[in-house]
């Protein structure tokens, strides 16, 4: 299981490259060359997305299971219109369904959607909800055309509770070559190996992928079962450089310096699941250096 655990299931969806040349009107002859300040480049506009964080809980298989949740899902996506929704406990099914509904929100952008299983000890083979399909944790977002490159990483963490037959998964997705999202659920039975997972894919598999595919800003957003306060504080995993917004509860959304986190407000999903969403709006400022995380 070790080579299993630590492996990046890296598949590339798509890379392409589209150059278009456009012929310049007539004009007089051209004068001497002139040299111009790079100071005074215009300043590549900052990118805004909003990221919705949802645990649907749908596994079939816990007590918080109703049913409901990719129903009530599908109608926050469609009434707040996110740029990037994280999803946990979902059926590998439940990803496609809800993929339709945030094509039909964005209809002018091609949707990317991607799916990681979490492992199961037992079998060897992946954790199954009840209806049979794989259970773990998705993504859902949006780039500009079809031949835009992407790329999609995933795993299972490493560390995991012996405890718990389940072995908790990651994923991230490249959007738009300007952003690395990545969401994750991490270990619910032990507060020690969850730390041990934030801390492996914040200071490990983040910068193993800026080193091999070249740094972008990066946010992680997820249920990652680490309190905002109190003795299970979310804060040991913080790092240098990064910022923070919370549910109040286990709901994180973490980002890289030079993205802004802002007004994060809770979602009602009107008890379909025990976890509200998280909504939060990122702001990338593009004309800052990247630098990755130490």
């Amino acid at each position: 299981m070790a080579d299993r655990s630590y492996r990046f299931l890296r598949r590339a969806l798509a890379v392409g490259c589209l150059i278009a040349a456009a012929g310049l009107p007539a004009g007089p002859p051209a004068g001497p060359p002139v040299a111009v300040s790079t100071d005074t480049m215009e300043t590549p506009e900052p990118t805004i997305l909003r990221v919705l964080q949802m645990n649907l809980c749908n596994s079939g298989r816990a007590g918080c299971y109703t049913g409901r949740s990719v129903a009530t899902a599908t109608e926050v996506i469609s009434a707040e219109a996110p740029d990037l929704v994280t999803l946990n406990e979902i059926c590998q099914g439940d990803v496609a369904a809800l993929a339709r509904v945030f094509e039909a929100v964005h209809t002018d952008r091609t949707v990317v959607s991607a799916f990681q299983a979490a492992g199961d000890r037992p079998s060897g083979d992946d954790t199954r909800c009840r209806n049979g399909q794989p259970y773990g944790v998705g993504l859902l977002t949006h780039v500009e055309a079809p031949d835009t490159p992407r790329a999609v990483y995933g795993g299972i963490h490493p560390t995991q509770d012996l405890a718990d037959p389940e072995e908790r998964a990651w994923l991230c997705v490249n959007v738009d070559g300007i952003l690395l999202a990545c969401t994750t659920h991490l270990a619910a039975t032990s507060h020690r190996v969850a730390l041990a997972q934030c801390g492996h894919l914040l200071d490990t598999i983040l910068p193993a992928i800026s080193r091999s595919a070249g740094y972008e800003p990066s946010v992680l957003s997820g249920d990652l079962n680490l309190r905002a306060g109190g003795s299970r504080t979310v804060r040991s995993c913080e790092r240098p450089g990064y910022q923070r917004i919370d549910d109040g509860r286990l709901q994180h959304i973490m980002a890289t310096a030079d993205i802004t986190l802002c007004c994060r407000r809770s979602v009602p999903m009107h008890g379909a699941t025990d976890h509200p969403g998280l909504l939060a709006t990122l702001t990338i400022d593009r004309s800052r250096p990247g630098r990755p995380p130490a």
